[in-house]
Order: C-alpha cells, then sequence, then structure tokens
C-alpha cells in the first residue's frame, strides 16, 4: 500500500510559533487585567476578591477581521466588532458542615468561554465539573480557487491570476468537558478520580508535494512532461480523546502509596484526504504545463489522517520514610499502547495480502527510585534512578514500494537508564555548595535492513551520556538570596557507527577520518563523509550550561529579582553536514515598587539570544541568530476611595536572522547567486500592547468597570509574502502554490478594544 502524509512546513518558523502560543493567550485575557476589586474598602489600595458577583458589558473591537488577525487568534474577538462580556462567581459556605458550593463562569459572550461547578465537604468529598472551549483562528488568509477547503474531498482548481479567488479562513475549535471528584473512604484511604472528554473540529494548514529528483518513482515520474507539485491542503479536522484517571492513596505511618490507572482513547472521524487534482498546474517557473499523469494520480491518492488509538497504563508509587533523615520515593509503571484502525475503514486500499491494520503494538515499563538522606545539619545526599523500555510488538510489513524496491516499516524498541547522585553541604554565613553526577545510558533499537532511511550517511544503536554540575547558594539574608551553577555533560556513542550497506543491512564502519577519500574499495566500509547525513541525536555532544539568580530587598517597599543563563552544545560527528552547535543566553530583571499603600508599580525587561550552526545544506552553510528583547510595566492603585486604576505597557520585539554563506566546495554560480540576492530575509515580529482599566465603586454591592487596550502587531516574514522593500530574493512576490493558491496577512496590524461592564456583588 503506498500512502503519504506531507505536512507544509512553509511559515512555520520559530519566532511564529512561538509568539502565537505565548503572547495571543495573554491578550485572551486583557479586559481581565485585574480582578474585580471590591468598592468602598476601609483601606485605600486594600484589594480584595468578593464572596459573590456578576459582570455584565460589551466589548468593541476597532478594526475588521484581518487588523485582528493576531490580536483575535485565541480570544474570540476577531471576526466580530461587538462582543458580549459576561462573567460570574457565586460562592457559598456552610461553617458549620464545611460545605462549599463554588459556581464560576468566564467569558461567556465569546467563544473563549468556561463553566466550572465545584461542590465539596472538607476533609470528606469533593466533586467538580466543568466546560471549556477555545477558538484557534488562523492569522493567514487563504485566497483560492479551491473547493471543499477542509473536508476530506478537496478539489484543486488553478487560479488563472493569483489573488483572484476566493479568501478562506480556518478555524480549529476545541471543546472540553470534565468530571472530577475525591472521596475519603477511611482517615487512611482515598479515591480520586478524573474523566475528561474533548472534541476537536474545523481545519488547519496542510499540504501536499513531489518532486521527481534523486530516486525517482517510475510509476510517478514517467515522462517528461511537468513532474513537480505543491499543493495546500487544509486537514479536516474532527476527532475526540477521552482520558480517564482513577486512584487510591494510602496512608499508614510513614508509608505512602498510590495504585491507579490511567487510559486515553483517539478517535477520528475522518479517516483520510483525497484531492481531486486537474491536469494543468503550475512549473517550478510558475508557468502552466501538463502535469504528469503519474503525479496526477499520485497527488490523488488517499493520505492517512491521524488513526484511532488508545493506551492503558497501570502504576503504583508511594514513598517510605525509614527514619527522619532517610526517605526514599518509588514508581512502576506499565503502558500498552494499541493502534489497529482498520485500513478499509480509513479508506486506504491497497495493503499488502492478508493485512487488514496496523497491528501496532508498544509496551512500556518504567521504573523510578529516589533516595534522600540527611546524616546531618550541613550534609544533604539525594540519588534518583530511572529505567524505561518500550517493547515495540508492531509487526514489521512491506508497506512501501518504489518501482521494484520494497520497504517496511521500522519499529524500534528503545530503552533508557538514568541515574543522579547530589549532595549539598551548608557553608558558614547562609551559603550551600551543591554538587552532582549525571548519567545516562540511552539503546535506541535494532536497526532493520528491510527500512528506507532517506539517505542517512550511519547511526548508532547506543549512546551513553556523563554530567557533572556545581551550584553556591546564597540561603539566608534579610536582604539578599541568591545562586550560582554550572552544568558540563559529555554524550559519546556507547556502540559503532553503523553504515546501511545496499543488500547487506548495516555494516560496522571504520570512523578513522583517514580514509577520506577512501584509497581503495578495502576502505568502502569508511564512515567519514564531510557532507554526509547523520542525525545529531546520535552524534557526540558536549555540553555546557550556566545560571545566576539574585533576589535583592533592601526596603520593605522594594524588591528586585535578576536572572541569567547561558548554554551551548557543541556536536562532533563524522561530518561537517548538518547541526554543528547551538547556543543561547537568556538575561531578565524584575522588579517592585510600592510607592505607597495605595500604589504599586512592577516592571520587568528580558533579552534572549539563540544561535544555531548548521553546515552543507543544499551546498550552504547557515547560522540562524533569535534575538528577543521584552518590556513590561505595570502602575496600579486608588486614586480614591471609590476609583482603583491601573495601566499595563507591553512591548516585545523578536528578530530571526538567517545568515548564509556557500559552502568551500560550492560553484561559482551559488556564490554569484547568493551575492546578488542578498540571502534570506530577517524575520520580524513586534508586538506594543497598553492596557487600561478604571473600577469605579458606585455603592457597597455594585460598580462600573473599564477596560481600553491598545495593541500594535507587526509580523515581517518571507515564507508565504515578502514586502516589496525586501531584498531581491523576495522582490515583493508572494509565494505561489502550484494552483496560484496564497496565503497573507497585514503585515502591519493595529486594535483599539474598549469594554464597559457593570459588577454586582453580594455575600
Amino acid at each position: 500500500m503506498t500512502t503519504s502524509r506531507q505536512s507544509h512546513a512553509f511559515g512555520k518558523t520559530l519566532v511564529a510559533l512561538t509568539l502565537a502560543a505565548a503572547f495571543a493567550p495573554a491578550e485572551a485575557q486583557m479586559y481581565q487585567s485585574e480582578p474585580f476589586v471590591q468598592p468602598m474598602t476601609t483601606q485605600p489600595g486594600q484589594i480584595n476578591l468578593p464572596e459573590s458577583w456578576i459582570a455584565v458589558g460589551a466589548g468593541w473591537a476597532s478594526g475588521d477581521a484581518k487588523d485582528r488577525s493576531r490580536f483575535g487568534m485565541f480570544n474570540g474577538l476577531k471576526d466580530q466588532d461587538v462582543n458580549a462580556l459576561i462573567d460570574f462567581q457565586y460562592l457559598k459556605r456552610d461553617a458549620a458542615t464545611g460545605s462549599w458550593t463554588t459556581f464560576e463562569g468566564q467569558n461567556l459572550g465569546l467563544d473563549s468561554r468556561q463553566v466550572f461547578f465545584t461542590q465539596r465537604t472538607l476533609g470528606d468529598w469533593k466533586i467538580q465539573a466543568g466546560y471549556s472551549q477555545i477558538l484557534r483562528e488562523d492569522p493567514r488568509t487563504i485566497n483560492t480557487a479551491d473547493t471543499g477547503v477542509g473536508s476530506t474531498t478537496p478539489t484543486i482548481n488553478r487560479l488563472t491570476t493569483p489573488k483572484t479567488g476566493n479568501d478562506v479562513n480556518l478555524q480549529l475549535k476545541r471543546q472540553a468537558y470534565t468530571l472530577s471528584g475525591d472521596k475519603w473512604i477511611t482517615p487512611n484511604v482515598q479515591f480520586e478520580a478524573a474523566f475528561k472528554s474533548e472534541d476537536k473540529d474545523g481545519a488547519r494548514q496542510w499540504g501536499r508535494g513531489f518532486a521527481c529528483s534523486g530516486t525517482w518513482v517510475p510509476s510517478v515520474c514517467a515522462s517528461s512532461t511537468t513532474n513537480w507539485a505543491l499543493l495546500f491542503l487544509a486537514e479536516p479536522v474532527d476527532s475526540t480523546i477521552r482520558q480517564l484517571d482513577a486512584k487510591v492513596n494510602w496512608w499508614q505511618g510513614n508509608f505512602f502509596l498510590s495504585a491507579g490507572y490511567y487510559g486515553s482513547w483517539y478517535s477520528n472521524n475522518n479517516g483520510n484526504l483525497a484531492a481531486s487534482v486537474p491536469g494543468v498546474l503550475n512549473n517550478p517557473l510558475g508557468a502552466p504545463q501538463n502535469i504528469d499523469s503519474g503525479l496526477r494520480a499520485f497527488l490523488s491518492s488517499p493520505m492517512a489522517l491521524w488513526p484511532d488509538n488508545e493506551a492503558q497504563q497501570i502504576y503504583v508509587s508511594g514513598y517510605y520514610n525509614f527514619t527522619p533523615t532517610l526517605k526514599t520515593n518509588f514508581k512502576v509503571s506499565y503502558t500498552h499502547a494499541t493502534q489497529d484502525n482498520n485500513f478499509l475503514s480509513m479508506g486506504l486500499t491497497g495493503a499488502p495480502t492478508g493485512v487488514t491494520d496496523l497491528g501496532g503494538e508498544v509496551n512500556t515499563t518504567l521504573a523510578q527510585w529516589g533516595a534522600t538522606w540527611r546524616p546531618s545539619k550541613e550534609f544533604f545526599l539525594n540519588a534518583n534512578l530511572r529505567y524505561e523500555d518500550k517493547d515495540n510488538k508492531t509487526p514489521v510489513v512491506a508497506y512501501n514500494l518504489e518501482g521494484t524496491n520494497s520497504f517496511t516499516n521500522g519499529p524500534l524498541s528503545p530503552k533508557k537508564l538514568n541515574g543522579k547522585v547530589e549532595g549539598t553541604y551548608q557553608l558558614p554565613q547562609g551559603y550551600a555548595l551543591t554538587g552532582g553526577v549525571d548519567y545516562e545510558f540511552a539503546d535506541h533499537g535494532n536497526f532493520l535492513q528491510s527500512v528506507a532511511y532517506g539517505g542517512i550517511s550511519g547511526m548508532q544503536q547506543k549512546s551513553e551520556e556523563w554530567g557533572y554540575r556545581f551550584e553556591l547558594r546564597k540561603n539566608l539574608s534579610d536582604q539578599f538570596t541568591g545562586w550560582l551553577s554550572f552544568a558540563h555533560s559529555e554524550r559519546s556513542g556507547a556502540s559503532p557507527w553503523l553504515k546501511p550497506v545496499s543488500g547487506d543491512g548495516f555494516a560496522e564502519a571504520n570512523p578513522s577520518p583517514t580514509c577520506v577519500p577512501p584509497p581503495s574499495p578495502a576502505f568502502n566500509n569508511c564512515i567519514y563523509n564531510r557532507t554526509g547525513i547523520f542525525p545529531f541525536i546520535y552524534e557526540d555532544r558536549d555540553r555546557d550550561r550556566y545560571k545566576a539568580m539574585a533576589n535583592w530587598q533592601p526596603t520593605d517597599k522594594l524588591s528586585i529579582q535578576g536572572y541569567a543563563e547561558y548554554y551551548r552544545d557543541v556536536y562532533h560527528g563524522p561530518t561537517e553536514h548538518g547541526l554543528r552547535s547551538a547556543a543561547m543566553a537568556q538575561y531578565s530583571l524584575d522588579a517592585t515598587y510600592a510607592i505607597n499603600d495605595a500604589w504599586k508599580l512592577t516592571a520587568y525587561a528580558s533579552y534572549g539570544d539563540s544561535k544555531t550552526r548548521a553546515g552543507h545544506s543544499t551546498g550552504y552553510d547557515a547560522e540562524l541568530t533569535d534575538t528577543n528583547t521584552s518590556v513590561g510595566v505595570t502602575l496600579k492603585g486608588w486614586v480614591t476611595e471609590r476609583l482603583a486604576v491601573g495601566a499595563d505597557f507591553l512591548y516585545l520585539h523578536d528578530k530571526l536572522v538567517y545568515f548564509q554563506e556557500v559552502d568551500a566546495s560550492g560553484s561559482q554560480t551559488n556564490k554569484d547567486f547568493l551575492a546578488a540576492a542578498g540571502g534570506l530575509p530577517d524575520v520580524t515580529y513586534r508586538l506594543n500592547r497598553l492596557n487600561l482599566f478604571a473600577d469605579y465603586s458606585l455603592d457597597k454591592s455594585s460598580s462600573i468597570r473599564m477596560d481600553l487596550t491598545y495593541a500594535q502587531n507587526k509580523f515581517d516574514e518571507w515564507t508565504y509574502q515578502c514586502p516589496a522593500s525586501t531584498r531581491p530574493v523576495c522582490s515583493g512576490a508572494p509565494f505561489l502554490f502550484s494552483d496560484n493558491t496564497t496565503l497573507s496577512q497585514k503585515i502591519d496590524q493595529s486594535t483599539t478594544f474598549i469594554g464597559v461592564r457593570y459588577i454586582y456583588r453580594w455575600q
């Protein structure tokens, strides 16, 4: 059976993914930057949470959906100009019985709503039920002539002229239902259980492509017509994941034991995606041309979507205190995971004779033990040992066929052993010195001869890593607390390099660089290859990490915290290709100042710099440098006994720089091209966000609250679109898929949000 799952990688830069995940959720709560304040407080500046309250109002956001594509990615404020703002909290306590009832709702007028109910009797039982949903809006607009976008059977239609099709926006909604509780059966036995069901529905960016280069597949690359295509597709999402966790906890003196069960079940209502592909698509230069019939058939074949699967785990964990100074902890678990979704039920045909499903089965055994020992007041010792064994019992079957060559799946059964010993000694004047040794042994499993490893030059089955670390900590001081630490580790192969040999599986290779170039066929087992491809997870690696933290409180009103971290990885392999080094530095400074009893000021600043060096990718060397700077300032307080105000400002700037140079053995043509094009443009993201709020107490039970947020986003990238001002490599032209589909978003976006709510409180 020949199936394909290919994910479109354009635009998924590190900066875009990181910023979307880190900062959009923060904007989702911008109109709740400060809890609703208690009105008419007897002490100016005191801010309290009420017993019960309800807040009802409306919010307005400027611009249109394209102006808010980043502002509204997760908070439900992208599509509508005006939205209802509804939040509430109901609390009921009975001191006589110790019972609590809590019912709360957040963002009920938005697509990011949440509702939770809790009923409990302290020291006896608790039950909680909840519902939450979040809508993820794709920040890019898709302009296409394709129909059925987001379905399992889309139709690809080539646009004659780019950007003359229909605009499509993708959404992905998650809805989660939770039910949990616990009960004390006896004073020593407690039962806990939690169940969660999450539905995902919508579509997200995907894609499919094929290029007849390298090893051609005769059935696909059969003629001299266009034999290259890259198609935009949207993955249809309609799935459910259910999770159940139940355990019994038991205490008896110095002994604690917890035995439990965890299960997860994933089901997908979509088995495959099969696109209808036309006979005419763009060639690599963007001109229309008939595509090869074999390529067309390949691109129209079904692509498997995520199959149904499940996992069951049983575990036992606990601790035992032998003495007040000697304590141990442990955990043992066994997980049985399967994936046996029927191929035909997924709409997939052409499986090998007698094979109806993958029969995937992985059994994972985990054992962990730890101990702490304090033989004296000055000395503390900690040790930990962890072993994990993944036994992959998935049948080996020849699923893939390229011409007359067939290849099987490659189920690996990795094993890993980790251990560490750490000791801390208390020095005079509040200092403490810590030293530790770490060890890790990894067996990646046996590599099968029948698996195609896609041009890999060599692999290692086993590796081990030794490391040591030191830390000096200042623990006791009225004004200063801090620590310095250094850690070093070295990973090396614990087995010889293995080199794929056609027809013979893998042969133990000669790692010596003296066989470059091989002087005779007798050195064909030489592993060294200057431009060879070796997975960096198998290469030797040296790692250094430095950390420092300090907390200084010169007065009761002022507190300052500082943090710095630097690490560097250097990779050593029988090649100069691929990842060679990676480094990161991060610095941050936080401060809090109580101006007086009514006003408080907080501020922070951080700077980060990371560099990744890779060599000889298609004849080019590259160094990626990502720098990020962020500054935040918050001021809040009371103007009068009735009026509380606050301001919060955030500045963020992230820049990803692609430095390129031609490999020393590269051609003059490549050097001339790079010099003329100027290399890849930078990717930059900038955010300026200002939140203002005012809460005015009408009386002891009610208040009016106003929130104002101004957010300015700028995301300038080259993957899908380029401004005309960029270097010649872009020239302002958008990226075109083979059917002239384009993806775009506004580079400069600004949004103003104003929200007004009435809040009523009661006891």
